[in-house]
Parts: C-alpha cells; structure tokens; sequence
C-alpha cells in the first residue's frame, strides 16, 4: 500500500525536526520553516497557532523518539544493571541529539519547554505531556525490578526513580558543556561512582553495585566512551596503558 503524502502539519514537523538537528532550536523560526515547505508562514498558525505550539509538538516528537531509544535497554537477569543501562542509554541520547535534548527540556529557548503541570512526588507522573510521561515510565519500572530481586529495599520506586533522573540528567547538562572532558571520561569517573554511591544508599551491596555498573558499560562503547579492560572500582581513576 502506497504510503500517504505528509500534510502540510507533519511537513513542518519534520522540516521542524531537521532544522533543529543541523542547526539547534535557535534556527527555529515561522518564515524559515514555511520556505522549508513551500507554505506561507500562515501554515505554522494555522496547525499549531504560533511558534509556541510548533516547539512543543516537535519536544513531543522528541520524547517519542527518547521513548523508543530507550526501550532498546534490554531485561537481563541483573536488573541493576539493566538500571543502569537505561541511564546510560539516556546519556546517549542527549550527547548523539543535543539539540533536541535541549529543546525537550527548554534549555535553549523560552517558551520551549512542554507544560511541566505534575509534581511527580504526588502525582506519579512529572508532566501533561504524555510522551514524557511513556518514557519516564520505564525508569521506575527498572527501579521496581531491583527492589523485586533485592537489589533495593522497598521504597516508592517513583521517588527511587526521580533520584536517578536527577543524577543523569544533572551529569549530562555538565557533560555537554564540556567539564567532564572527552571520550566519556566522566561516565567512569563522575557518573560510574555516583551511581554505585547512590545504589548502595539504597541498600544494594557495593561489590554487587559494582559488577552490575561493569556489565552495564559493555553497551556503550558507542555512545563515545572508552571503556578500559576493567572499570574502575570505587571511583578509583583507571591507571593508563603503558
């Protein structure tokens, strides 16, 4: 079956979505979308009312993709370090599409940012959005498989999963502004022992936390980390090869 010609909505969305990978959010503007689609500048109006409405369809677009990124984080038989994973492929996410990383959390432009309407702590859930809302469920679902198999002691796996949020996304706002170096160096060295840090305070046994981080970082060697022969132990730094 023929697949259907895009109307003028999905051809500003996608002209939208290319912009903003070459360029960054900043190149977003009405006049240059509509020449990208041969439309006046009226279209981006009338499909979404205003610039205001186009950013956040393309931030939904772009947590729709996150979500599917990150269900690529397979279940093993250590949840932990499927966990861990996940943040991992987070982190990957935000470093191979920055620009639409920033646009999803309003980093870059006022007025960006989808309605951030729920506190998560009461509510479960930390958005209207609810493209964000698919993605963000699969962090406490991970959460909830380390407390099944022990790894954790119970707690509400929601606010588990907000204190791991908070980690990554924190180190990745520093890693993109570069204070972490290159080749992924501060995912052994920043984020590799905060996150065995953060386990053991919430129970796990730091030998268990540890083999867990190793089997994690054997899928991210293209997420521009160079992983050595062994992972660093407690936040030791790795010696170099001679």
């Amino acid at each position: 079956m023929p697949k259907r010609p895009a109307g003028s909505r999905e051809k500003l969305i996608e002209a939208g979505a290319r912009l903003l990978d070459e360029h960054g959010p900043e190149a977003l503007n009405a006049r240059r979308l509509a020449t990208e689609i041969g439309a006046s500048t009226m279209a981006v109006y009338t499909h979404f009312g205003g610039m205001a409405g186009l950013y956040e369809a393309l931030a939904r677009d772009a947590f729709a993709r996150f979500e599917r990124f990150l269900r690529r984080t397979p279940d093993t038989d250590d949840p932990v370090a499927d966990l861990l994973l996940l943040g991992l492929h987070y982190r990957e996410f935000a470093v191979t599409s920055p620009h639409r990383y920033r646009l999803m959390f309003g980093i870059a432009l006022a007025g960006t940012l989808p309605s951030f309407g729920h506190d998560v702590t009461t509510e479960g859930t930390p958005t209207t959005v609810a493209e964000m809302n698919a993605a963000f469920a699969l962090l406490p679902r991970q959460v909830r498989r380390a407390m099944d198999a022990g790894r954790l002691r119970r707690d509400d796996p929601i606010t588990v999963a907000g204190q791991f949020w908070s980690m990554v996304h924190g180190y990745v706002l520093l890693e993109t502004t570069g204070v972490f170096g290159a080749e992924g160096r501060g995912v052994l060295h920043i984020l590799g022992p905060h996150a065995i840090n953060l386990l053991v305070g919430l129970g796990d046994e730091r030998e268990a936390a540890e083999r867990s981080a190793g089997r994690s970082l054997l899928g991210v060697e293209t997420a521009g980390v160079v992983v050595p022969e062994a992972a660093p132990r407690r936040g030791r730094r790795a010696r170099p090869a001679r």
